[in-house]
């Protein structure tokens, strides 16, 4: 980064001095400083180090803490044997509660048939509601994701279902063309590799700037990227390396037309995975809580779990 100072957001747009932008990153966990094994120390994330002043978090770095900035290791376990998993990790971090204990047990990738009820009255989307504030889940889907789940209504992720099941619809790929949303992949490269609908492929850094300008219309701006947990199971240095650099471009993006005065930057994951390629599966290791902006002067730094993020954003809402 040229500057410590990233460029100012046209004040007058915004809707509301709070503003939210969380995003969450699947698998994505706090590992040792070993560049064999973990991804975020075999190459250089200029974006990432400058919100977290220079200082890359690992395993035995715990927090962080200045003016704008707040880092800490938080648990994904949830104090439940076994690993983590998709289905009640994200349930907890999307409702604020601890989904692994109120199952017995970690399941996913979906949540499980219990949690369901959870999702539809206690999500972040319909509590950001609650507040006064509007919430918008920036994803867009294409038309073979709608026919399929009305054929598999179950096999539904944890995110869909909290928006969905808060009385919004999906975002198609009508709003995506029209850059109302955002493609799951980031650039929209592997949409139209797939035969969807043709959109216009944009940079990472394009990308960022969406997703800053959705505070327009909206308070609370969620965007979900699940390609790090392929990355992860996949594990290729090379493919976790190439998904963590979209990752910091995007942010970088963000950064490019973020204002810290008023506005929050939110990034966390719900278990580990990426951060140790020597194993295939999810890992026990703690997640990443980076909150940049004005809300990181005022989060609770006794902060412990995953579960205890969405009461957080809430209670700086309602402030």
């Amino acid at each position: 980064m040229k500057s410590k100072e990233p460029g100012r957001f046209i004040s007058e747009k915004i809707r509301s001095a709070k503003k939210v932008l969380m995003l969450f990153l699947d698998g994505v966990g706090v590992g040792n400083k070993n560049p064999d094994k973990n991804p975020f120390f075999k190459t250089d994330f200029p974006a990432l180090k400058f919100i977290l002043n220079e200082r890359m978090p690992h395993i035995n770095k715990h927090s962080i803490r200045d003016n704008y900035v707040f880092y800490k290791n938080i648990n994904a376990t949830l104090g439940i044997a076994g690993l983590p998993q998709s289905g009640t990790g994200q349930t907890a971090l999307l409702c604020g509660m601890n989904a692994a204990r109120f199952i017995g047990k970690h399941f996913g990738p979906y949540p499980y048939s219990t949690l369901v009820d959870v999702l539809a009255n206690k999500n972040i989307f319909l509590q950001v509601e609650i507040s006064g504030k509007k919430p918008f889940y920036v994803n867009a889907y294409p038309p073979k994701y709608f026919d399929y789940i009305k054929n598999r209504k179950s096999h539904r992720t944890a995110t869909t279902l909290a928006w969905t099941l808060s009385g919004n619809s999906l975002n198609d790929f009508r709003k995506l063309r029209k850059s109302e949303a955002l493609s799951s992949d980031i650039t929209g490269e592997r949409w139209n590799n797939l035969g969807f609908p043709k959109i216009d492929e944009i940079n990472p850094e394009e990308a960022g700037k969406r997703l800053v300008s959705f505070f327009k219309n909206y308070d609370f701006v969620f965007f979900e990227y699940f390609y790090t947990d392929h990355a992860g199971h996949h594990q290729s240095m090379e493919k976790a390396t190439e998904e963590l650099k979209k990752i910091d471009s995007l942010i970088a993006g963000i950064l490019s037309s973020f204002n810290k005065n008023e506005m929050t930057l939110i990034i966390t994951s719900d278990h580990g995975n990426i951060e140790d390629l020597s194993v295939r599966t999810h890992t026990r290791n703690p997640v990443p809580l980076i909150v940049y902006g004005e809300m990181a002067k005022r989060i609770n730094s006794g902060i412990k779990n995953i579960s205890q993020i969405t009461p957080e954003i809430i209670k700086f809402f309602n402030e």
